[in-house]
């Protein structure tokens, strides 16, 4: 908080909790629009009593409308909320806390957005925000993007937009299915990314786990081969970062591949490879699709997580150079820092 501030709250002690109830509002409608009551209300962990109130303070302001399908910001309310995102993530000390966590974990950057993605599915989208624009700041033409599989980059497809940079970026995935959801998995990630842009991508149909017989028929085959060989050489990586046990699980590990990652002490998981609470590789799936030492050599590596669950995956992770550029949110950030 900026010295203005802290003489402003003494001045007036509800200032920044009503300042930050009333952007958070804001940011979530922005996020979700139109939306009911009821549903912002469980994503803030509001009662509707409470959020009615501030919902039509907000309106009697001109920056909501109300409609049958639920609640949307009106030009007004968009302007301020993009007008005010610095000076607010300021006062709510997000600046400050995202100078810590970067030199905590040695990485580039870090971004920190509010909330917690353990207790509001809304935070996710957040922090998709943030990296879709991320993406959109920093691509360049011609630019290959690898994208990982999992709902938080899902929820960065869904923040992008057109703009005239990403018409001849590719989208390729970083691996092949996982298995789940098919909405989550890398291939359909990058094809909504390419849908959502304007631009183009590529698809890569292979399992998530192979026998050591199809990796090695299957890495010989021409398209296959075509396919993984533009994948490793992205210049920009986008990856969520898992629990060790929780991917494993997902990923229908055995009895004893579970017993091995517990005697390694393995907390995190990204790209197939498992790690140790100081970043050491302790384990890795046999997979086609990107591989530790290719995203050591891509120019710029984003990682985004959130949840305070997420703390130590996020801190094994950078322990081991991976990434350059950290999206998370408060939860995660301060279980890092107080660790």
């Amino acid at each position: 908080m900026t010295a203005d501030m802290q003489r402003l709250a003494k001045l007036v002690p509800d200032l920044v909790a009503v300042l930050g109830l009333r952007y958070r509002i804001l940011r979530q409608i922005q996020l979700a629009q139109p939306v009911g009551r009821r549903s912002l209300a469980a994503c803030l962990g509001m009662t509707e009593r409470t959020l009615r109130a501030e919902v039509e303070f907000l309106r009697d302001q001109g920056l909501l409308a109300f409609s049958p399908a639920g609640m949307s910001l009106t030009a007004e309310g968009e302007a301020l909320v993009e007008a005010l995102e610095d000076a607010v993530r300021q006062w709510l000390g997000l600046t400050e806390l995202e100078t810590r966590l970067a030199a905590r974990l040695r990485i580039e950057r870090a971004v920190v957005v509010p909330g917690d993605a353990d207790r509001s599915p809304m935070v996710k989208r957040e922090m998709g925000k943030v990296a879709a624009d991320w993406l959109r700041r920093h691509a360049r033409e011609g630019d290959i993007i690898a994208v990982a599989g999992g709902t938080t980059v899902a929820a960065v497809a869904e923040m992008l937009a057109p703009a005239p940079v990403f018409r001849s970026v590719r989208f390729v995935p970083a691996r092949g299915g996982l298995g789940e959801q098919v909405e989550h998995q890398a291939n359909t990630i990058a094809s909504r990314m390419a849908q959502k842009t304007g631009g183009q991508y590529r698809l890569l149909h292979v399992p998530d786990t192979l026998s050591e017989e199809a990796y090695l028929s299957l890495s010989a085959e021409p398209h296959i081969k075509a396919v993984l060989d533009e994948v490793r050489q992205a210049r920009i990586v986008v990856h969520g970062i898992g629990d060790a046990f929780t991917m494993a699980r997902r990923r229908g590990a055995d009895a004893e591949t579970l017993e091995r990652l517990r005697q390694t002490g393995a907390v995190a998981e990204a790209f197939g490879y498992y790690f140790d609470r100081d970043g050491r590789v302790v384990f890795a799936m046999r997979t086609l699709g990107l591989r530790i030492e290719d995203v050591a050599k891509a120019d710029r590596v984003i990682g985004i997580a959130g949840g305070a669950s997420k703390g130590p995956a996020i801190a094994a992770l950078a322990r081991n150079g991976v990434p350059h550029v950290l999206i998370t949110d408060e939860g995660a950030a301060r279980a890092i820092l107080e660790a």
